[in-house]
């Protein structure tokens, strides 16, 4: 007799999100629901915040977390910072990019976009450039590119946008928690993340960040912010005033995972947790390449939390995800946008960045591509990994 119940297979997720979460996490969900205006609960948002604040860099007041994906924190950001009109400067080097570019023309801006190739950063000559042109109120740009597996230098892109008076807003949805964000030093306006890559939670939450100078345009705007749900200076005053006003009813569960995950990170150390990252990106890509496959983007610029492959030739690259979904249960994923059918997306973010991990998908990978014919050296590759992860 077939079962009603749900059955949820159990998998290695090493695609671009979500990714595997710790134990602690998962027990967090079990704990109690009680009310999104119960006292105890604020008390837990407001050690969110605090914490989110520790992994932000930052001393911003309105710093918490959105109610829904990645998505809903970018969306927040653009619609609370813009309003018909405005120019913005968008820097698209990916799928990402290009949303934010999409959601700044239904904001109505005056949208000025910098295409960049997919693989490569926004150079920032073009971009001094484009503000030699005209001023910007907003320049805009995805820090870490989750369809490319490009990590965006920011020293330029900081430089110009003091010197040109801008507001800053960046995209870290596949960095914080994983690479250094440094909110403060480099000014940013407004950034905004997801709970469910190298923060550890699952998905459903977005940290986002304000400095004083968004919250103070988002309050003096000509025209009303475009969505109820995300405006921020209704938001405000359910986490941080007083009393707290209803605005939604917050979950509960997914906020209490987010507390333990951002607990571990405090636990682990900052500075701890990015080195981990690097340590374990690079020792997969010594293995990648070793086996004979590689990498699309440059030294330089490889995010170490998502790692683009290159599909070798004559290979079915969808064939090879299935297989490697049914034979070890593990996920991987498929090239987005411009990149479909031409790498593999692999992630090693938070509890997912690990040495078991890094060694499971070499083994796996090799295994899948021998199937179809493709020769690696699986013995290479993984020694090549093993002498970083050793050292």
């Amino acid at each position: 007799m077939a079962s009603n119940s749900m059955e949820v297979p159990l998998r290695k997720l090493m695609g671009p999100g979500p990714l595997d979460i710790h134990p602690r996490v998962y027990r967090a969900l079990t704990a109690p629901v009680i009310g999104h205006m119960d006292p105890a609960y604020f008390k837990i948002l407001d050690r969110i915040a605090d914490r989110l604040r520790l992994v932000f860099q930052t001393q911003n007041r309105l710093t918490h977390a959105t109610p829904g994906t990645g998505t809903s924190g970018m969306e927040a950001c653009v619609v609370n910072l813009l309003e018909p009109g405005d120019p913005i400067l968008v820097c698209v080097h990916g799928y990402f990019g290009d949303r934010l570019r999409q959601m700044a023309e239904r904001q109505e801006a005056e949208v000025t976009v910098i295409e960049g190739e997919w693989g490569q950063p926004t150079d920032p000559q073009r971009v001094e450039e484009a503000f030699q042109n005209k001023g910007y109120k907003v320049i805009a740009l995805v820090h870490a590119e989750t369809s490319t597996g490009v990590c965006q230098p920011m020293d330029d892109i900081v430089r110009l946008a003091k010197e040109n008076g801008a507001m800053l807003l960046l995209d870290t949805v596949t960095s914080l928690g994983g690479i250094d964000i440094k909110t403060d030093e480099w000014g940013l306006d407004a950034a905004y993340s997801c709970s469910q890559k190298c923060i550890g939670a699952p998905p459903g939450l977005a940290p986002v960040t304000f400095s004083d100078r968004a919250i103070e345009a988002a309050r003096n705007r000509k025209h009303p912010i475009r969505s109820w749900y995300l405006d921020v200076t209704l938001l405000d005053q359910y986490w941080d005033s007083t009393p707290r006003v209803y605005h939604h009813t917050s979950s509960s569960t997914l906020n209490y995972a987010l507390f333990e995950a951002l607990l571990l990170i405090e636990e682990e150390g900052l500075q701890n947790r990015f080195e981990r990252h690097l340590k374990n990106h690079q020792a997969l890509v010594a293995g990648v390449e070793a086996m004979g496959l590689q990498m699309l983007v440059k030294p330089e610029y490889r995010l170490p939390t998502l790692n683009t492959i290159r599909v070798p030739d004559g290979v079915d690259e969808a064939k090879v995800r299935s297989y490697l979904l049914q034979t070890f249960n593990l996920e991987i994923g498929a090239g987005l946008g411009a990149l479909a059918g031409q790498v593999w997306r692999v992630g090693l973010m938070g509890y997912s960045s690990s040495a078991e991990n890094v060694l499971f998908f070499l083994s796996a990978i090799s295994r899948a591509l021998a199937i179809q014919g493709c020769k690696t050296d699986l013995a290479a590759g993984s020694e090549a990994a093993m002498s970083l992860l050793n050292a």
